[in-house]
This record gives C-alpha cells, sequence and structure tokens, in this order.
C-alpha cells in the first residue's frame, strides 16, 4: 500500500469537501479537529465566522510574521475523476486552496514543534474566491491587536513545473473588479418589433461597445481587460425581451485605469439607455485591490530561494488574475509567489490536478524560510 505524506493525505481529505465563501464550515471544523492533535502550550486559537487566527508564540519574540492562507472552494462541477474527488455537488477545490491549506498546517506544524524567536500568525481566510474575506479580516479587533510586522503568501501555479517558485517585485496580480449590467426595455410580440423596447438588442450593441472602451480609452502601454462571460434574457424565441443581464469582469494593472474603465463604462451604459429607451443598473460585486509586492521583503525571499539547489526561481510577469490578499499587502509590509504545480489545466478548470510533490517542497520552503527570518 503507497505509503501517503500526512499533508498530502491532509489535502485530499480538503479536497473532499470544498465549499464556498462565508459557508466553510466543514473546512473550519477540519482545520481546528487538526490543530488540536498538536501541542497547546504556545498555540493560540480565535475563530472569525468561518475563518481563523492561529497565533504561535516565539521564544524571545521581536516581531509578528504573518502568513496566509485561502480556504474556500468554486461553484465547478469536478471532473477529475480522482479516487478523493469532491463529496459536495457542484463544489470544487479548482484554485488550489486545498494544495494552500496542507501547506499551511504543514508549516504551523513545524513552527509549533520546533520553536522559533518571533511570533507566527496564521490566518486561514475564508471567502477569497467571492465575496472577499481579507479585508474583513483586517478590518477586525482581533487583526488589530495581532497586526503582523511582515506577511506573505502562496498560490499554485499549474504552467510552472514542481520547483520552480515564480516572484517579482512590484505588481503580481490585478486590480480586479466584477462587473453586472441589469437593462430593462419593454417587452412584447415578437411581430410588432416596433411597439417594444428589446434588451436583446441593446444588450449586444453593449457588449460591442464595452469592448472599444480597452482599445480607445486605456493607455496602449497599460493593460485592461474588460470581459463579459455571461448574457441571460427573454423567454421564449417569439416574445421581444424585455430584460437582459451581462455579467462580467474588470482587469487592470493600475487603480487609476480601473476608476477610468468603470468611468467609461457608465458613460456607454448611459448612452445604451438613452439610445434604446430602456433603464440601466451597474453593479460592480467584489472588487480586489492589486497585490504588489513589497521591494525589500521579497528582494529577501528571493535572495533566500536563491541559495537552494532544489528551487528554481523564476522572476515572472505580472499577471491579469485577481487576490484578495492584495488588501493585506496594502497595509502590511511582505509579498505573494508562485508554487509550480505542473498541471496541464488551469486555475478554475474542472480537470485541475496539481502535482502533489510540491506540497512537501513549499512547506520544506516556507518552513525554513520562517526559521531564518
Amino acid at each position: 500500500m503507497e505509503k501517503v505524506n500526512p499533508f498530502v493525505q491532509i489535502r485530499r481529505e480538503l479536497h473532499q469537501i470544498p465549499e464556498l465563501g462565508f459557508q466553510e464550515f466543514k473546512t473550519q471544523a477540519y482545520l481546528l479537529h487538526y490543530l488540536e492533535t498538536l501541542p497547546q502550550e504556545r498555540m493560540e486559537i480565535k475563530k472569525w465566522k468561518t475563518g481563523l487566527f492561529v497565533k504561535v508564540y516565539g521564544t524571545s519574540p521581536k516581531k509578528l510574521i504573518g502568513y496566509r492562507t485561502d480556504i474556500d472552494g468554486l461553484p465547478i462541477v469536478e471532473q477529475t475523476g480522482l479516487s478523493f474527488k469532491s463529496e459536495h455537488e457542484g463544489r470544487m477545490h479548482a484554485c488550489g486552496h486545498d494544495f494552500h491549506m496542507s501547506i499551511a498546517l504543514g508549516v504551523l506544524t513545524n513552527v509549533v514543534n520546533h520553536p522559533v524567536q518571533d511570533d507566527v500568525l496564521f490566518i486561514f481566510q475564508p471567502a477569497e474566491e467571492g465575496p472577499g474575506g481579507a479585508l474583513p479580516m483586517l478590518e477586525t479587533d482581533i487583526m488589530k491587536e495581532w497586526k503582523p510586522d511582515i506577511i506573505f503568501a502562496l498560490h499554485i501555479a499549474p504552467e510552472y513545473p514542481v520547483g520552480t517558485i515564480a516572484i517579482r517585485e512590484g505588481l503580481l496580480f490585478a486590480n480586479t473588479s466584477e462587473l453586472f449590467i441589469d437593462l430593462k426595455g419593454k417587452g412584447g410580440h415578437a411581430a410588432y418589433p416596433h411597439e417594444t423596447r428589446d434588451m436583446v438588442v441593446a444588450s449586444s450593441y453593449l457588449v460591442t461597445q464595452l469592448q472599444s472602451i480597452i482599445s480607445r480609452n486605456v493607455d496602449p502601454l497599460d493593460s485592461a481587460v474588460i470581459t463579459i462571460g455571461k448574457i441571460t434574457g427573454g423567454t421564449v424565441q417569439n416574445i421581444i425581451a424585455e430584460t437582459a443581464r451581462l455579467e462580467g469582469t474588470i482587469r487592470t494593472l493600475s487603480p487609476e485605469a480601473m476608476q477610468k474603465v468603470k468611468q467609461r463604462i457608465e458613460a456607454v451604459v448611459n448612452g445604451i439607455s438613452a439610445s434604446f429607451e430602456c433603464e440601466a443598473e451597474i453593479d460592480y460585486g467584489s472588487m480586489y485591490h492589486q497585490v504588489y509586492n513589497h521591494e525589500a521583503p521579497t528582494r529577501d525571499f528571493i535572495k533566500f530561494l536563491e541559495a537552494k539547489e532544489n528551487i528554481n526561481v523564476f522572476i515572472c510577469k505580472e499577471a491579469m488574475t485577481g487576490e484578495d490578499f492584495g488588501y493585506m499587502l496594502k497595509e502590511i509590509p511582505g509579498f505573494m509567489f508562485w508554487l509550480g504545480v505542473d498541471s496541464p489545466y488551469g486555475l478554475h478548470h474542472a480537470m485541475l490536478n496539481p502535482d502533489e510533490k510540491a506540497i512537501e517542497i513549499a512547506i520544506k520552503v516556507v518552513s525554513e524560510y520562517i526559521f531564518q527570518m
């Protein structure tokens, strides 16, 4: 029988119970059950909603080191065929948060069993995929009392081989915002279009015009994305649609570009409203601040990695992905890095299957970095 690394086994068990943001009740209970197996003398646990703060006290602390992991899953039907596939229908850890949690527990176990000088705060954050848990956690009294002096985190990267860590100073992940646009006109019989206000036509024009914002309103040397991923409207083929809803996302490499894009979206939507004589409402849903790696701690981490024989350090480009860890880096010096997991399927894919060998590597790297800080 194959002998499985205990933290690989933890990953597999967590993989079976993915839960959506602020619904991570089984996940929180699983984490607490594991933490109960560790020595309790130097560890203090505080619950916050479905998340956890776990402080491990150092031998003679001069600073508080923060390490954050996210814990929620996605509304995706898993298609991996794994023996430990999701037991929650329509839910999957398709962004690697099961990996993130098992790595965090491995590092926490090392820190508890091999005391370090400084205090270490482990943050198990819910709702990263939405509606966002980082910002409300930052605003808690717990975080105000236990505010780290430095904080860092990782995210799995399917496109990099196991043993590769990708990182860069400055901007790593984009500013992101959800986008929901509701149009309301006047429905009616398909044979009498002149008596209606057709929202299928209006939404079609709107999608086309939204794309002109990127090509004509954003500096070509900057970058931005508007993607409309879903359109709903109408009821049957011979009734003109009274309503339509567009759902999408906005990504920019600067807060200024995000503000500009939103101003232009509002102008375009107002124009559609006037030209098609319809009502229009915009909702930006969840908005995430950019992940910006602070120069000094990032350089220190890169220097540390370069001394490791089994780690390939890759200075990567910024990505249009979003991560609410950006809110924590806005308030606390630190960084995030990509962990190579070598999967042919990308993040948020129903067949994502990261290489579990990356778990042991990450636990070792993160633990050793904390020990030498």
